[in-house]
């Protein structure tokens, strides 16, 4: 359920540049209700929910420039809209005034930042994620200038989900980056602040962070064979509901601490619900320190890093809590 809404959000955004409304008589050819009532379920269910829940329609109407669905998850309704012609699904709508004012109170409430519990002299951090999951990039964006920032003061490390959603390059990816920490940790952060800006130039990106491409090269081969990430991704019974192939370089962690998607952030074994920004997220791990060092009084920027690759702010609160996965 968390998925659907949280997808919605940023479905909404990224169909902002779409035409809502087609003019009359247009040449375009219209799906008749029945048509985008099964076209608008298989929509949502194969692409916006997550592997253990089911969506229903509860009823679809013409509503003059699209046709309205009402959505039922977990008991709960949505109304969303399908374009006649069937090439656009919205799943919310939005009262402009209204969004602009929320917005607005929104982004001058600055919420206090999560704390942990449990002191360590050393505070243990630990990030999960899936390479290519925009929630797990905007958490990578807003934590490597802590990571930076404490340095050795903190043991932290990158882990990632037992399951991607995103195709086998996001399986390869992942095993460049569990290699890179295990074989050159040091050149991890500067890589990773290279990958985050273009997903497409990983290659240039070891180069640019002075990774050893043939050290590499070989550990992937060796972890590929180890965890049987191709073997897995190749047996599609595997497939976690028949539609995620398995990544277990960190298996036994992601049940531990009931990791379910991307991201995830443990602090000194405790998985903690943080804000992304890095500002935050340094008030969030410096808290596990028995006593904080100097470092924890710099000041990083507050602005909750965008959604994706690419360096920017997002936009008010977009994506500050949502997940692939859940």
């Amino acid at each position: 359920m968390k998925k659907f809404i949280f997808l919605s959000i940023a479905l909404v955004i990224v169909l902002a540049g779409c035409t809502f409304a087609k003019t009359p008589n247009s040449g375009v050819t219209e799906l008749t209700l029945d048509e985008a009532r099964v076209k608008a379920l298989s929509f949502v269910n194969n692409n916006l929910m997550r592997p253990d829940t089911q969506a229903t329609l509860k009823d679809i109407v013409d509503d003059g420039l699209t046709y309205k669905v009402t959505i039922i998850v977990s008991g709960q309704e949505y109304v969303s809209h399908i374009s006649k012609d069937g090439k656009n699904f919205f799943a919310q709508a939005y009262n402009i005034s209204e969004t602009e004012q929320q917005a607005q109170t929104q982004n001058t409430e600055t919420p206090p930042a999560a704390t942990v519990a449990s002191k360590q002299a050393k505070p243990k951090v630990e990030v999960f994620v899936m390479s290519h999951c925009p929630y797990g990039t905007q958490m990578e964006k807003g934590i490597l200038p802590v990571v930076k920032t404490l340095g050795d003061k903190i043991d932290f490390e990158l882990k990632f989900c037992d399951y991607a959603m995103h195709g086998k390059p996001e399986l390869d990816e992942q095993l460049n980056q569990y290699c890179i920490q295990k074989e050159q940790p040091d050149k991890l952060v500067a890589y990773l602040e290279c990958f985050l800006a273009d997903e497409n130039k990983s290659a240039e990106c070891m180069n640019t962070a002075g990774v050893n491409s043939a050290t590499i090269k070989s550990c992937v081969a060796r972890a590929d064979s180890e965890f049987k990430v191709t073997e897995l991704f190749n047996d599609q019974s595997t497939w976690r509901s028949g539609r995620f192939p398995q990544f277990n370089t960190h298996k036994e962690d992601n049940a531990a601490y009931g990791i379910t998607g991307s991201p995830g952030l443990v602090v000194n074994g405790a998985k903690i619900q943080a804000s992304r920004d890095s500002a935050s997220l340094l008030a969030t791990i410096c808290s596990g320190f028995e006593t904080q060092p100097e470092e924890c009084k710099a000041t990083l920027s507050n602005s909750t890093p965008s959604p994706g690759f690419g360096y920017g702010a997002a936009t008010g609160n977009a994506g500050s809590a949502a997940e692939c996965g859940s």
